[in-house]
């Protein structure tokens, strides 16, 4: 089933709903043998923040958010380190590709291999790799069990609204954060921030699709943008970290300045997504969809019988 409230039943059997299709996936993925291990942990680690996006629209009506959510950010947080050396190269990658006709591929040939040596020599740590997703199949397991008993202390409308105004006027402070004080530190925040409002908009599509079909996609356009640059900025302290032992002093140079123009772009790419985004005040924004809500729900009752 879609990422997305349902419109029968109650918010409380929704998120239930939704948060045992997602720990499902999660199993599933762990046992399915054909799934490169790197790819098992980058879609099992989704499924987690899926759910974190999930109990924050309705943490304020959540008794156990705080357990819940310290749990599944633990739970994708042991698997990071697989994730974090194939992340690097995907950077790599991106950015020589985004540069193809100002540079050549295979003047950073020696950087490569040693950014794919390092994701290999994890990747060589079967024993060590299995014995996390084991205990993550475990947690899974566990967590499911207790999602039946998960309660939410308010329904319709009112259950979703203190999360989603939460959560978007972070967001909203965070983007103004930025363009006060620029820093890898703040870009990062404020992402965070954006990728949970996106889950919000997914989770809350149904109630006008067109509508909130440009809101996830305008949020999911800006978190790419700074999720690239949160990459990069990551890629360039490596590189530049005593001992990266990442290539030579003319290829690391010849990088990072690579770096700093593909970062200046994507920051100038995210800011008027993020103003258009961000345009109303959190009062507002949960004044219109509650309209929105309202009407979603209305159709269902007097949808006429064929």
């Amino acid at each position: 089933m879609a990422y997305r409230m349902r419109t029968r039943g109650s918010v409380q059997k929704s998120v239930r709903k939704i948060a045992r299709e997602q720990i499902d996936k999660a199993i599933s993925e762990v046992l399915n043998e054909d799934l490169d291990r790197h790819e098992t942990v980058h879609q099992v680690r989704k499924r987690c923040k899926k759910i974190r996006g999930l109990i924050r629209l309705v943490r304020p009506a959540f008794r156990d958010y705080e357990r819940e959510n310290k749990f599944f950010r633990d739970a994708a947080r042991e698997l990071s380190y697989v994730r974090d050396a194939q992340s690097v190269i995907e950077c790599f990658d991106a950015l020589v590709e985004h540069f193809q006709e100002q540079v050549d591929r295979d003047a950073f040939a020696s950087v490569r291999e040693q950014l794919a040596a390092r994701r290999q020599e994890v990747a060589d740590d079967r024993v060590g790799l299995q014995d996390r997703l084991d205990e993550f199949f475990a947690n899974m397991q566990e967590a499911r069990r207790r999602v039946d008993a998960w309660q939410i202390d308010a329904n319709g409308f009112d259950a979703v609204e203190g999360g989603l105004q939460r959560t978007y006027r972070r967001s909203r402070k965070a983007l103004h954060s930025v363009y006060e004080t620029t820093t890898a530190k703040s870009l990062h925040e404020w992402r965070k921030r954006v990728k949970y409002h996106w889950y919000h908009a997914r989770l809350l599509r149904p109630i006008w699709r067109d509508m909130m079909s440009v809101r996830i996609d305008t949020a999911d356009r800006l978190s790419d943008c700074l999720g690239d640059d949160h990459d990069l900025a990551v890629f360039r302290a490596m590189l530049l970290g005593e001992g990266s032992g990442s290539g030579s002093e003319t290829e690391i140079q010849a990088l990072v300045g690579l770096i700093d123009c593909r970062r200046e772009e994507l920051q100038a790419l995210a800011r008027p997504l993020g103003e258009r985004l961000c345009a109303e005040k959190p009062k507002q924004l949960a004044k219109r969809l509650r309209k929105y809500w309202t009407v979603w729900q209305s159709q269902r009752k007097h949808k006429p019988q064929l």
